[in-house]
């Protein structure tokens, strides 16, 4: 079966200004880096994720915020800016991770990635935040939960702190979040003692790694820490927050994980239980020439699955 890729020209309309690290850039050189692929994948436009799908993660005062500061065109906070367009483009980036969810569940793939911006893990239950507006991946968490995938484990491996994503499924059992990244960087959150709480004690697990760290301190995790973890939850459907700023030339962070290693993380998660299925969206990566090949060679390593 081909893999699912979703992805769509609207992601473009969202446009917090042309010297915003996270600016239309970043899709348009993936687009063209993942061009000579296309025609090994089974390639959808997203689906407009309504309302009451964003309000099961979020408060009906953050979605009335993103709202309004897009018809302003304001800026939510210092690095979190709203265009025209950026309501109706982040109900379709909230979209393509139901749309992906929607094509597993009906056979046509077991994998699937969905090539969108705004990114979303930092988004809280109540805050837009760290370039995001809705969490994608925990929108699509909930989604997948209401028709029939009831454990639902989340990786990230982006070099921030996925604080929106832990901070929605804290309290929850039925979500295990699983997170890598850089210490002391933005947001500041994602410490081992950050475990989950009430019955959600346990479901969360974050492992900080110090700055130049390389390939070899964070394949460690992977190959021991996440395999025995995902196979102890056992989940039903794995999500996976692919945030491709730990490659060495971000200019936002200060890992040194190469081409190689980010493949092989990439290779470990793809190859676990490998009848379940899993879904990767797009968060951070700010060097766009790095940005593009690794989502390439994401898609070439689910193309060998």
């Amino acid at each position: 079966m081909k893999p699912i890729l979703i992805k769509d020209e609207i992601y473009l309309k969202h446009n917090p200004g042309i010297n915003h690290p996270e600016n239309i850039n970043r899709l348009v050189e993936i687009y063209k880096a993942i061009k000579p692929l296309e025609d090994k994948l089974n390639i959808y436009k997203p689906i407009y994720a309504t309302k009451e799908q964003i309000l099961s993660v979020h408060t009906k005062e953050l979605y009335d915020l993103v709202y309004k500061a897009s018809l302003e065109q304001k800026a939510i906070d210092a690095d979190t800016i709203c265009s025209h367009d950026s309501f109706e483009v982040a109900h379709y980036a909230a979209g393509a991770g139901i749309k992906a969810i929607n094509l597993i569940s009906k056979g046509v793939a077991n994998l699937a990635f969905c090539a969108i911006r705004p990114p979303g893990h930092h988004a809280t239950k109540f805050n837009s935040m760290g370039f995001c507006l809705f969490n994608n991946i925990a929108i699509a968490a909930k989604y997948a939960q209401s028709i029939g995938y009831k454990k639902v484990f989340i990786v990230d491996f982006d070099v921030h702190h996925g604080n929106g994503t832990q901070d929605i499924f804290y309290e929850d059992n039925s979500v295990f979040y699983f997170s890598t990244h850089q210490a002391f960087a933005y947001p500041g959150t994602g410490t081992p003692s950050e475990i989950g709480i009430g019955k959600g004690e346990g479901y969360t697990f974050n492992y900080p790694l110090m700055p130049n760290s390389s390939d070899k301190e964070i394949l460690e995790v992977y190959n021991n820490e996440f395999i025995e973890l995902v196979k102890n939850f056992n989940p039903d459907i794995i999500l996976v927050s692919a945030g491709y700023d730990l490659h060495e030339s971000d200019p936002l962070a200060s890992l040194d994980v190469s081409f190689d290693g980010i493949k092989a993380i990439v290779n470990i998660i793809l190859n676990q239980k490998k009848d379940v299925p899993k879904v990767f969206f797009l968060e951070g990566g700010y060097d766009t020439k790095a940005l593009a090949l690794n989502v390439k060679n994401t898609l070439e390593e689910m193309l060998k699955i």
